[in-house]
């Protein structure tokens, strides 16, 4: 049988040409099917772009804010976040915003359709916060990154708007800054009387630090700021620091350096990733480490309760490792317990003693409690206080005047030993309530 009979056979065979029809159809399709992957992966590639932003990133919480105010409103799968906004007043009020839940949404923007694919990551569990690892992914038509960045930008400023007049406090949670409680309303610095001079000194320096970076470049000075405010307690230095934030419109990101786990790596880490516009805040510095001509007994017995040495704080503070732009505040009640090196100038730049009361801030202090009291009766108590022989802090000058904050200033000035008295009654017992006389 030559060839040519065997094909003509073959093709009258029914079977066969099913067969080949089949194999043919299966042919295309598989062709078809990776003609159309091909396809979708050169739209991709060329014709669509995706912005990834995991929960680890600053502007994620912003991004799932901005979805739920200006994109998928109109989502009927929905995730409840709870949050709480606190008054002037104190009162917390409850919030609950609707954010897209996991899967996968669509909004329009600019003009734009935005396909938004929240994951989430069951296996893997983000250790300081206690959740898993979530990712948002949006993807839209164009090569234009401007829309992202667009997205970005207005996301950051309703979060700046939700904090405006308020100061953010940071505390550190791993390897980052997180915000800590509510934000604060704004202190106003007038608010915390300092004795004369030193509200003045301090602003002007800070100031004239953050208006002139290029000063500090032109003659290669490290752009950094060290502040050390020392004094006795209840003087008024972490106030100070407070108001001063809210006049900057600057957050502060508090620093334990005692904190356990807290390595030399990690305290370099976090203050090279200090958020933008803080102060960083090392309070009761001299409670983390003692004076190296301190026995070697108690520094070890120091070193064992802390994993940051102190030759590793110098350095985060003024080595070759050390961050710029950055404004650091530290306070202490005892600045004799330091060691020199760690208030010498490039670490420590400018220090103020905030100390016990003078006759300008109790005067200063009575006017803002009685507004219309006169310049005698300031003076009268100003002279009764100060002839005490113990000397008295603003928080005992505070205390006294909301303990006669309803009557009438005369009572102030005839009852000025209650100071020293409630002192001491508190701390024997905390408990004990005190009875005004002569009200």
């Amino acid at each position: 049988m030559t060839i040519s009979e065997i094909v003509t056979s073959l093709g009258d065979n029914p079977y066969f040409g099913a067969g080949f029809g089949l194999f043919g159809v299966g042919a295309a399709a598989a062709v078809l099917r990776k003609g159309l992957q091909g396809s979708l992966i050169l739209l991709r590639r060329h014709y669509m772009i995706t912005l990834e932003v995991p929960c680890r990133d600053k502007s994620y919480q912003w991004l799932l804010h901005w979805i739920t105010v200006r994109g998928a409103r109109k989502t009927q799968h929905l995730s409840v976040e709870t949050s709480f906004e606190q008054h002037d007043t104190g009162h917390v009020k409850t919030k609950y915003d609707f954010i897209p839940s996991v899967g996968t949404h669509f909004f329009k923007y600019q003009g734009t359709w935005i396909k938004v694919e929240r994951t989430r990551e069951q296996s893997t569990i983000d250790l300081h916060m206690g959740i898993p690892f979530e990712t948002v992914t949006l993807t839209s038509f164009g090569r234009n990154k401007q829309l992202y960045f667009n997205i970005l930008e207005e996301a950051r400023q309703i979060a700046l708007t939700e904090n405006e007049g308020k100061t953010v406090m940071y505390i550190a949670m791993g390897a980052e800054w997180r915000p800590f409680g509510h934000p604060r309303k704004r202190r106003p610095l007038n608010s915390v009387v300092l004795d004369e001079g030193i509200t003045e000194r301090v602003v002007t320096d800070i100031r004239e630090f953050i208006s002139n970076p290029s000063w500090y470049t032109e003659r290669g000075i490290p752009y950094r700021r060290g502040y050390l405010l020392h004094g006795p307690p209840g003087c008024g230095k972490s106030s100070f620091i407070t108001a001063l934030a809210g006049e900057l419109e600057f957050g502060i990101c508090v620093l334990n350096l005692s904190e356990r786990g807290l390595s030399d790596d990690r305290l370099n880490h976090l203050l090279s990733v200090a958020p933008q516009n803080t102060i960083i805040l090392l309070e009761d510095i001299d409670a983390a480490f003692v004076s190296r001509q301190e026995s070697k007994q108690v520094s070890a017995a120091y070193e064992g309760l802390n994993r940051v040495t102190f030759s590793g704080l110098l350095n985060c503070l003024d080595g070759v490792a050390s961050t710029e732009a950055r404004i650091v505040f530290m306070t202490t009640n005892y600045i004799n317990r330091l060691d020199p090196a760690l208030i010498r100038p490039g670490r420590v730049d400018v220090k103020e003693y905030i100390g016990h009361c003078s006759s300008h801030q109790i005067q200063q202090m009575f006017y803002r409690f009685y507004k219309t009291a006169d310049i005698d009766a300031a003076q009268k108590l100003s002279a009764a206080i100060l002839a005490h022989s113990k000397p008295v802090s603003a928080a005992q000058i505070q205390g006294y005047f909301m303990l006669y904050k309803h009557s009438a200033p005369d009572i102030l000035i005839n009852n000025v030993s209650r100071i020293w008295e409630l002192d001491s009654h508190l701390g024997e017992n905390s408990e004990t309530k005190l009875s005004v006389q002569n009200v």
